[in-house]
């Protein structure tokens, strides 16, 4: 699986250790930024994980920010990402057994870093669980394509 990877300044701390997750699973990894902790504008790491997700560069995209919130938001704004901001493991694994989520959203500020990369990790080896929930995701692809 490649893995696109973003944050903002509020998010790069835990990043490192995401990317060692993603790593460490056997995943590919492609990490756009940022590399810094001055401000930065959180849509301008989040536009390009959610791009390269909807056209298929990469399978799953993976944004962190202070809250998640900003990321989640602009990440949700690209057409065929389904993107869950998570701070707890119940919602990590039930959004991609029931959701088919493709991006995963956390805030630093609210999380720390062993529980980040629990997250992480329990999202990327879940499996979408289908059936009935293929069908509803199935209604948001059709209104997306309308």
């Amino acid at each position: 699986m490649k893995v696109a990877i973003g944050s903002d300044h509020a998010g790069v701390k835990i990043k490192d250790d995401i990317i060692n997750v993603i790593k460490e699973m056997g995943h590919e990894v492609e990490d756009v930024g940022c590399d810094c902790d001055s401000s930065v504008d959180y849509p301008d790491y989040a536009l390009p994980v959610a791009e390269k997700v909807s056209n298929g560069e990469a399978d799953r995209g993976i944004l962190i920010c202070g809250t998640g919130i900003g990321m989640s938001i602009t990440a949700n704004k690209v057409k065929g990402v389904r993107c869950a901001l998570v701070h707890d493991l119940f919602s990590a694994k039930v959004t991609r057994l029931h959701n088919d989520s493709n991006v995963l959203a956390m805030g630093e500020r609210i999380i720390g870093p062993g529980l980040a990369t629990e997250i992480a990790r329990v999202w990327l080896e879940t499996e979408f669980e289908g059936g009935r929930h293929e069908r509803r995701v199935n209604k948001i692809k059709e209104y997306e394509n309308q």
